[in-house]
């Protein structure tokens, strides 16, 4: 059913997801309205917006999370649509339900569909129906601690056990033979009704080694349902997606499309609207199984806009106008190679802690195939209230070499002084030679990737800190923690390739 267009959208997020949003709407012709926190008065979303409201105080729970700080601030300033973007109030079918009750639009899919997706016992059931091949586990209301153990046991080890709400790794264990089933699960009830206010659990056979292929679909109220090829996420560090590319190397097209098919049995079945995503894990077989599904956009959109010209935010917005997709399936096709790269504000050599401070100086990379979705400005402040994703790098090109290679440019050019960053662990990832062969599974990070190396590449940018450092424009403690005496990788893209043998810091 067509509705009126709207022409005012409030964007219920911040940082880069935020920034992205806004820039889309504003290309459609649609006025856009900001919120935020007493903490991003100043942040990069709110100086792009038409319009900002204040929603409340730095923490998320008292600002980002309140639903009714949302429909406020849409009131105040005329919205007539919200866009979740990630993360936040996303996944929760609250928001959607109280959007449309105050009759206005939002940018998303059904809350039916979110609550029962956000479900994970739920949904495999949904993909099981749907004939969408399941891990072998247990995903049943009966949650007794006899019941439990009984099914681990017939599952056998390895064994995962997670949480049947929220996600990010949160509450999830894995269980060797010979460790303490019980304890674990305990353990995983503890984190995941503290996290999601919720104990239900899920046992599932760990299958490794596996890659972690996605599928992004989407749909209209009318009936189509595409998708839009994969991506593939298999280098990942605690659950977190690290970098992420499309199409797969892994896939051949009898499995792209077995996987394609089996994402949009799984899309209709559940009565989705707008932008998704099918997770699959992958063995090396090419067998697949349903491992869940995002009911947003994800953070990792960009590949998929790169490879196949279309535009996610455009199109979600046209759909919640009532809008057909306009896209038959036969028409989405792949173009070259696309690879992103998430630069996170955390320290790799205290192991990955999120860091904070005065974002001193920023440059980000420009040049041929090149996109950055960034959420921070120089000068801003970067706390320690949000996720500490900074920005993404994306890198396209015809092929998936010259995608690799304009992907390391782009990562020797970025310089961000004043906090730490994950960046020259980004770059060793990146010049590993699985990752280069494109042979990467999930557990690379933990198991095959020298992490104590990742953490001693300082960048080209070390020298520039050093100056900055001497002018008294940084703290010497971020030159420290920069591995002084470390020397520079041979890095092609660096200028400073040739002064491998300079040391940072004073000879003793």
């Amino acid at each position: 059913m067509k509705r009126e267009p709207f022409k005012t959208l409030l964007v219920a997020n911040r940082g880069e997801i935020a920034v992205r949003i806004l820039r889309g709407a504003r290309e459609a012709g649609l006025r856009t309205v900001a919120v935020y926190s007493e903490a991003d008065r100043t942040a990069r979303h709110v100086l792009e917006a038409d319009r900002a409201v204040l929603i409340g105080p730095a923490a998320a729970r008292e600002s980002y999370l309140r639903v009714e700080a949302i429909l406020e601030a849409a009131r105040r300033s005329g919205a007539e649509a919200i866009h979740p973007g990630y993360g936040f109030l996303s996944e929760n079918p609250r928001l959607a339900e109280a959007v449309e009750a105050a009759g206005l639009v939002f940018v998303g899919p059904p809350a039916d569909a979110i609550r029962r997706m956000g479900s994970k016992s739920e949904a495999r059931r949904l993909a099981e129906a749907a004939g969408v091949p399941v891990i072998p586990g247990y995903d049943g209301d009966e949650q007794s601690d006899a019941r439990l153990l009984d099914e681990a046991a017939r599952i056998g080890h390895p064994l995962l056990i997670k949480p049947s709400a929220g996600g990010g790794g949160k509450g999830m264990r894995r269980v060797e033979a010979g460790d303490s089933v019980a304890e674990a699960l305990a353990a995983a009830r503890r984190e995941a009704l503290s996290a999601f206010g919720d104990d239900h659990l899920i046992l599932e056979r760990y299958l490794e080694p596996v890659r972690h292929v996605e599928i992004q679909v989407f749909a209209d109220a009318h009936g189509n349902v595409i998708h839009l090829r994969e991506r593939e996420c298999s280098i990942q560090r605690r659950h977190q997606k690290v970098f992420e590319e499309s199409p797969s190397t892994a896939l051949d097209e009898t499995t792209r499309r077995a996987m394609g098919e089996a994402a949009i049995a799984l899309t209709r079945a559940v009565g989705y609207r707008s932008a998704g995503t099918i997770e699959f894990v992958l063995s090396p077989d090419r067998s697949f199984h349903f491992l869940e599904m995002n009911t947003r956009l994800q953070v990792e959109h960009p590949v998929t806009e790169a490879v196949t010209g279309i535009d996610l935010v455009r199109l979600q917005l046209r759909e919640a106008m009532g809008e057909p997709l306009g896209i038959a399936q036969q028409l989405v096709s792949g173009r070259g190679h696309a690879i992103e790269a998430r630069l996170y504000a955390e320290d790799p050599a205290n192991g990955f802690l999120p860091s904070a401070g005065r974002i001193v100086l920023l440059r980000e990379p420009q040049g041929p195939g090149i996109r950055v979705d960034s959420g921070i400005v120089e000068g801003g402040e970067v706390g320690v209230h949000y996720d500490p994703i900074l920005a993404k790098i994306i890198a396209h090109g015809d092929d998936r070499k010259q995608a690799l290679e304009r992907l390391a440019r782009a990562l020797a050019e970025t310089v961000v002084f004043g906090l730490a960053t994950n960046l020259g662990f980004l770059r060793a990832v990146l010049a590993s030679e699985r990752f280069q062969r494109g042979e990467t599974y999930t557990n690379d990070i933990d198991t095959r990737f020298d992490l104590e190396s990742a953490r001693a590449i300082p960048g080209p940018e070390a020298w520039a800190l050093a100056a900055l450092t001497a002018e008294g424009l940084a703290p010497a403690s971020r030159v420290a923690s920069l591995s002084p005496g470390a020397t520079f990788p041979a890095d092609p893209a660096s200028p400073w390739t040739a002064l491998h043998g300079f040391r940072l810091g004073a000879e003793n």
